[in-house]
This record gives structure tokens, sequence and C-alpha cells, in this order.
């Protein structure tokens, strides 16, 4: 079973969020998730739901053949928190600009901005799907500072080439695009197709 750190902070696009949790534990992975304060407020705001309900809702799936632990972002001790801890990598989804800023110049104060920091000194994919528009150069500056670092900037940007038919598969196509950065086979159709 694959394991993957998953944070959720505090940029509209919680939709990206119950995306990737949904189809992380659909395909079997063991997802280690934590949320920053403001992120888990954004989800309940943007689905109605709390994230912890949203989680127990997915563990109870029939469909559910991974796992979901999930973490209190003050919790510093947590398994995640070490570069011990074995991981395929991590996205944060979506990532705020603070988030951003905190990965980019190593600040790790919270336990998602640790285990992103670990992410990046272990040599593990880290992805920020940044969800925040217009950009200013503060954020962009922050985003080649946290390529340098060996981040991968995936902007929460859906394509339009596979037609989509709701915004069900604007979704998917971000988590499509993130499990191929984790070269993880799933399904979606983000792929581009000649014609």
């Amino acid at each position: 079973m694959k394991r993957i750190i998953a944070g959720v902070t505090g940029a509209s696009g919680s939709i990206y969020a119950q995306n990737f949790i949904k189809r992380a534990a659909y395909l079997g992975i063991d997802l280690r998730l934590v949320t920053s304060d403001m992120g888990a407020s954004v989800f309940k705001h943007e689905t109605g739901e709390s994230i912890s309900v949203y989680i127990d809702k997915i563990k109870g799936s029939p469909d559910c053949r991974g796992d979901i632990t999930f973490y209190d972002n003050s919790y510093m001790f947590a398994d995640i928190a070490s570069g011990s801890c074995r991981t395929e990598g991590m996205v944060i989804v979506p990532c705020s600009v603070k988030t951003l800023a905190c990965v980019a110049n190593g600040i790790a104060g919270t336990l998602l901005e640790r285990a992103a920091d670990v992410t990046l000194k272990e040599g593990r994919k880290l992805i920020l799907t940044v969800r925040e528009t217009p950009l200013s150069l503060v954020h962009l500056r922050n985003m080649t500072l946290a390529a340098e670092a060996g981040a991968v900037i995936l902007p929460a940007a859906p394509g339009f080439y596979h037609s989509p038919a709701s915004i069900s598969d604007l979704a998917d196509f971000i988590t499509g695009r993130i499990f191929d950065q984790l070269n993880i086979e799933h399904g979606l159709d983000t792929a581009w197709k000649s014609i």
C-alpha cells in the first residue's frame, strides 16, 4: 500500500481536497492527512460538512480500499514529522499562499509545515496545488524558491481538452495530474488525445 501525506490549507478550492481524498482512498492508498485550522474552516464552509465527517463517510464507503489517518496540526510528535516515516511523497491541496511562503522559506511551525519540510529534505516529491489568482510578485518568488528546493508547483488550473461535463470532472483532472506526479496509476481522464 503506497503511503502519501496530504495537507489541506485555507485556500478556496476544497473540492480539490475532497476529490483527492476520495480518489486516494478508492485506489487503496495509505493516506496521512493533516489540515491547517483555516483549511478545516474553509472545507466546512465550501462543502457543508467538516473534514472529519467527510473522512468517516469515505472510510465507510464500500469503495474504500485504502486507509486514512487524520492528524491534529499541532501534534508535532506524529510519525509524519520525521524523515524516518517513509512515504511516496506529499501533496498540499489546496495550497494557500501563506503555506507556500512557509514551505518556500523553511518555516515549520505546524505539523503540516513540518511534514512538507521533511518531504523536501528527504528528497521526496512535494506537490503544491496552489489556488490563488491573480499572483503577486511575492507569490511568484515564493513559487520559484519552493521549486528550487525541489517542490512541484501544480496550480489548481484544470484543462478543458478532455471535454469535462461537470465540476467533478474538473476536480478529477487536478487529482489525476497529482497522481501523475506521484507515478500512481489512476484511470482518470487527464491525457491529451491527438486529433
